[in-house]
């Protein structure tokens, strides 16, 4: 029965480190989805076959999500790095000028409310032990939280969702192209990547805690906003350069 309870556990864990990096996902999947489908439908505004249409959506897909990948990684590395020598610097002053980290202790908690006895009390349980001390100072005198998240895991979703979740406006377009789809692309294209961007809003709300019909109906704005603009931009390009 412990057995069970503790790979239930394991189970339970690894889940919620899963779904820490579940708003990466997300906002990487509209992205991908939402260059994808632009790059697609400028491409149709153009004029472009299948092949073409294939070859920039791919090159979007990898190059793009690459990038994007690239800076969350450096973003949240240098997050952490900026906290760290911060967090540092705290430990420094509290060895050298212990007197002067105390009295900010005590400005802090006084600023709180706290007076008398029970400040002066407040004041040596924290400056007893270094770690809670720095920890105190990090977050109530220079309002900064450790982020906990990997970098490498927070660029690795992203290029992953990225990927996953820009490849809906491409299957049917790679589907004609090796088999000769019997459809209108364009139109099937739009209804796939339409539920790709419902999925997406969908997971969006969960993330963010707002109304499910908002973060959809958003979401799909956002994608057909970027496919008009892409289409009739490539369409005009089109009667202008290839004659």
């Amino acid at each position: 029965m412990k057995h069970d309870e503790g790979i239930i556990h394991k189970k339970n864990s690894k889940f919620s480190h899963l779904s820490a990096y579940l708003g990466e996902f997300v906002y990487g999947g509209i992205d991908g989805c939402v260059t994808t489908f632009a790059v697609v439908a400028g491409s149709v505004g153009a004029g472009f076959n299948s092949s073409i249409i294939i070859i920039l959506g791919f090159a979007n897909l990898l190059a793009d999500g690459f990038a994007m990948s690239i800076g969350a990684y450096l973003s949240t590395k240098s997050e952490k790095d900026n906290f760290k020598k911060h967090k540092d610097l705290e430990y420094w002053e509290v060895d050298n000028l212990p007197e002067k980290e105390k009295e900010e202790i005590r400005e802090i908690y006084q600023a709180k409310g706290f007076e008398g006895e029970l400040l002066e009390k407040v004041v040596q349980v924290i400056t007893a032990d270094k770690d809670r001390w720095v920890d105190v100072m990090m977050k109530e005198e220079l309002e900064m939280h450790e982020e906990t998240k990997s970098p490498f895991m927070m660029g690795l979703v992203t290029y992953l969702s990225f990927i996953v979740i820009g490849l809906i406006p491409l299957l049917i377009y790679v589907w004609d192209y090796l088999y000769s789809f019997p459809g209108n692309l364009f139109l099937w294209t739009s209804i796939f990547t339409g539920s790709g961007f419902v999925l997406i809003g969908w997971m969006k709300a969960r993330v963010t805690k707002t109304n499910m019909i908002k973060a959809i109906m958003q979401t799909l704005s956002l994608g057909a906003l970027a496919a008009i603009v892409s289409f009739f931009v490539g369409d005009i390009l089109e009667g202008l350069i290839i004659k």
